[in-house]
Parts: C-alpha cells; structure tokens; sequence
C-alpha cells in the first residue's frame, strides 16, 4: 500500500510560513534557499521541485519517491498568485477545495469530498507514494492518514505564522521513528520520521 508522507519545511518554533500564509521563498520571502539545499532536493527529491525550477535545473527524470501530490486550496493559490496553474506538471495534482468549482488547469484534479476517505482510496492504488505539499489545514485533516514525515529543518525562528497543524487539530499523540537524517552545510536538516504502527490488540482468550 501507498504511504502518505508530509514533505514540508519547518522553522525551528513550528511554522510553515508566515501570519498570512504566503510563500515563504517567494521574491519577498524571508525564508532561506541555500545552494546545497536546492542540490540536495535535485539529487533526491526532484519531483517536489515545481515545474520553473525543474526546468531551470534540466531536471526532467520521473520522480524518485512520488507520483501524486496533494494541496489545499490556501497551498493552490500560492502557485496561482505566481502564475502557476499548476506548480507540478510532472505529478498526478490533487487539489482538495469547496470554493473552486471548475479547475485552472487540466492537470489539477478538484477534490471536494472528505479528504480522508479520498487519501484512503488512493493509497490502495498501484504507484508509488503520496505528497502531502500543504498547508497546515489539510495536514490536520489528514494527520491520522501521515506514515511518514520528512521536515525540512529550517534555521529559523517565526515566532508565530503557520503552524505545522493547523491550531484545533485533535490532541492525539503519535510515536514515529526517525530513519534518516541530512545536515547540510547551510543549517538545514532533513528529518524522516516513519509512524510507529500500532501494535494489534492482544488476544483475550
């Protein structure tokens, strides 16, 4: 089966992005994109590159972990505020939205059914995994579903923004173990964690 995996940068205190939610590496972003880090998500995740940058960089091969991504119509509308109708060409694009009623782009699936149900669904399709782009709204809704986390470890602190989960997501603690880790040169640290799966009930008899 599939695994669902949130692939996302974090400041040091939690966050994702500022107060209003825009991109943080935009043209008037605050968020730093060292050189060793766009080399390292080239060589290793090239297919969570969006299409300008992979076309920047020759990158052209398929995916090494993914084939699917999903964003939240908040995470969307970054691309579409840049131009972009759709940021990844190169992956089968969901987005999960009961505002948008006809998609920008013939490559952008609108989904808006429960979102569980539909992650669900795909996980039990042939392909390799599942993307979790954003924002922290979806990854609440979703967090049940998450096998595997991969935290991009920024050295920075927000003080407040966007939080990893959305504020008001259920209390529910959930052990992982971490399987890998990346410290590059520039100060980030890449953090694979893998959930623990739950132990089957023990036999009453």
């Amino acid at each position: 089966m599939r695994k669902l995996t949130y692939f996302i940068a974090v400041s040091l205190d939690g966050f994702i992005a500022g107060p209003d939610g825009a991109d943080p590496t935009g043209p008037d972003g605050f968020w730093p994109v060292a050189e060793d880090y766009v080399r390292h998500l080239a060589g290793t995740y090239p297919e969570t590159l969006p299409a300008p940058a992979r076309a920047a960089l020759g990158i052209t091969a398929e995916g090494t972990c993914f084939d699917t991504v999903l964003e939240g119509r908040r995470t969307y509308q970054i691309g579409l505020d840049a131009g972009l109708t759709n940021a990844y060409p190169h992956l089968r694009h969901l987005v999960f939205s009961h505002t948008l009623t006809e998609s920008p782009d013939a490559g952008v699936e609108l989904v808006a059914t429960d979102p569980v149900e539909k992650v669900r669904e795909l996980k039990r399709e042939a392909g390799k995994d599942i993307w979790l782009c954003g924002g922290g709204e979806l990854a609440g809704v979703l967090r049940g579903e998450i096998d595997r986390l991969v935290v991009k470890l920024s050295p920075l602190t927000l003080g407040s923004g966007t939080p990893l989960f959305a504020a008001g997501t259920a209390f529910d603690p959930v052990v992982h173990v971490r399987t890998d880790a990346v410290l590059l040169d520039s100060g980030t640290i890449f953090l694979t964690y893998d959930k623990v799966a739950d132990e089957p009930a023990a036999d009453a008899s």
